[in-house]
């Protein structure tokens, strides 16, 4: 069992792994007959205007009632064929932005958030080591520029795990943290070892002043884990592999203005005093739980707890651990009862085709309309569940490239950058294909073509077709430019003037 969110050797595994049948293709440009072919569902995505884009295929099964305007943002950062990275993807699959990782950072957590009033776009980009992150995060605007990069105070790094904005402009993030000369006999480990431990900051984002930290050392025992001292990226208590008894990976602002602190390995949610002591008021599930659980709420190695209206809470259980009867994961939605301190399982969305098991990462997302969209961590898969339960959509990243979490939201792009034009000509018909990374408002695109690069009229013209659009015209040029256009037919931008090379 994989005892870390994310490691190395599990993921380059997952990124060799084959992509599963069952779903149709999606993302398939128009071209592929004459042009050039498709790509089967297990390969990245190759478009000839933008050939420095390679993001991995996602393939989509829709069902009845599936029709949404939100997008899925999926982050990648292990991948087979072609590069991960960030992905915004319309309800089919088609790709609408792709953000690739560096060669040496990968990115994740990727989220729209609200900030100074604004949407933007938010994502850790960093190292992934022993199942937690090293890097910094960052907050884009609509054109994709980023304005704020978060890094903690003192020289550490942030981790991947988490990033809130706060309604005051304050960002909620996690650290990973070591410490040398712990205790660690209560697991049978040395009475002097080495701990990693989960920390909550708040930071001003505009100044990047430290605001507010909760250290899991401090206020969490390492008894209460369930991880096992020395399994996988548990670690061993030595200097060079800490253990890992708490592993932080969800923050979550309660009605109240604390904090809700997710614990993978101890499978606990904490509610945190946002104050200066950082006391924990309340546990719910794990080994010390103030909360009775009802049936059907326990969870295990859970992920993205997050508080609702109604005193409802939703967690993905990942539900991994061998020693359990029933290894499914699940979305769930608990009632809390804080008076009477119980809960209960009001609902619980497992895949209904496959016994999904997430050995690691997930999320739950309950939209304000009552839509579940789930990640399955670990399974490269997600979904997206009608109220009463029943499966609207779901999708596949191909090659086993997993994804840390998967939200549905609404998002406008339109980027700094001009639009992509490429020309081929083959047995005497000129194909134009035109792409623009991450505008969202483009209905159609136009071809123009003339004798000289400032003498160009409309040739053809065909409604947007995924990413890339391909446009046959029966003018020779030899000067097109192609042009972005919106439901109005008015002009969004155009690309520079190109040859058929």
């Amino acid at each position: 069992m994989m005892s870390g969110d994310l490691t190395r050797r599990h993921l380059l595994t997952l990124a060799g792994a084959s992509a599963a049948a069952g779903f149709g293709a999606a993302g398939c440009t128009s071209d592929c007959a004459d042009q050039r072919p498709c790509p089967p569902a297990d390969a990245a995505r190759v478009y000839v205007s933008r050939p420095d884009l390679t993001p991995p295929a996602v393939t989509v099964a829709r069902h009845p009632g599936a029709e949404d305007s939100r997008l899925i943002l999926l982050d990648v950062p292990y991948s087979g064929p072609g590069r991960g990275g960030t992905l915004i993807l319309d309800s089919g699959g088609e790709v609408t932005w792709f953000g690739p990782n560096s060669q040496t950072e990968r990115r994740l957590n990727f989220a729209v958030q609200s900030y100074r009033g604004n949407p933007v776009l938010t994502w850790f980009q960093g190292l992934v080591v022993q199942g937690y992150g090293r890097g910094e995060l960052v907050i884009a605007d609509s054109s994709y520029q980023v304005q704020q990069v978060i890094r903690p105070e003192g020289g550490e790094l942030a981790d991947f795990h988490d990033f809130v904005i706060t309604p005051e402009g304050h960002a909620l993030i996690t650290i990973y943290r070591q410490h040398a000369h712990v205790d660690l006999s209560a697991v049978g480990g040395p009475p002097s070892g080495y701990l990693i431990s989960g920390v909550a900051q708040e930071i001003e984002i505009e100044t990047g002043k430290l605001l507010f930290e909760w250290d899991s050392k401090d206020h969490v025992p390492v008894h209460e884990t369930y991880q096992e001292l020395g399994s996988g990226d548990g670690g061993s208590g030595t200097r060079t592999r800490p253990f890992n008894y708490f592993h932080i990976n969800s923050l979550a602002l309660d009605a109240d203005g604390d904090l809700l602190i997710s614990s993978r390995n101890t499978w606990t949610v904490y509610k945190v005093r946002r104050d200066g002591t950082g006391a924990v008021v309340w546990r719910l599930n794990g080994k010390k739980s103030n909360f009775t659980m009802g049936p059907g709420s326990r969870f295990s190695w859970q992920h993205d707890a997050r508080p609702h209206p109604g005193a409802l809470l939703t967690v993905f259980d990942n539900g991994a651990s061998p020693a359990e009867e029933e290894r499914r994961s699940r979305a769930l939605i608990l009632d809390v009862n804080r008076a009477a301190r119980h809960v209960t399982l009001r609902q619980a969305f497992a895949h209904p085709g496959r016994r999904l098991v997430a050995a690691a990462m997930g999320s739950a997302q309950l939209l304000p309309d009552g839509l579940m969209v789930v990640g399955w961590g670990t399974e490269p898969e997600f979904s997206v569940f009608a109220p009463d339960g029943h499966l609207l959509l779901d999708g596949r990243i191909a090659n086993g490239a997993a994804s840390y979490r998967a939200v549905a939201d609404h998002w406008i792009g339109h980027p700094a950058e001009p639009p992509a034009a490429a020309v081929r000509r083959r047995l005497g018909r000129t194909t134009v294909y035109a792409s623009w990374n991450g505008e969202t408002t483009i209905a159609s695109w136009a071809v123009l073509a003339g004798p000289t690069r400032d003498s160009l009229a409309e040739a053809g013209s065909a409604p947007r077709s995924g990413f890339e659009t391909s446009i046959e015209v029966r003018d020779r040029g030899p000067y097109f430019a192609v042009e972005a256009r919106d439901a109005r037919r008015r002009v969004l931008a155009r690309s520079r003037s190109l040859t058929v090379p």
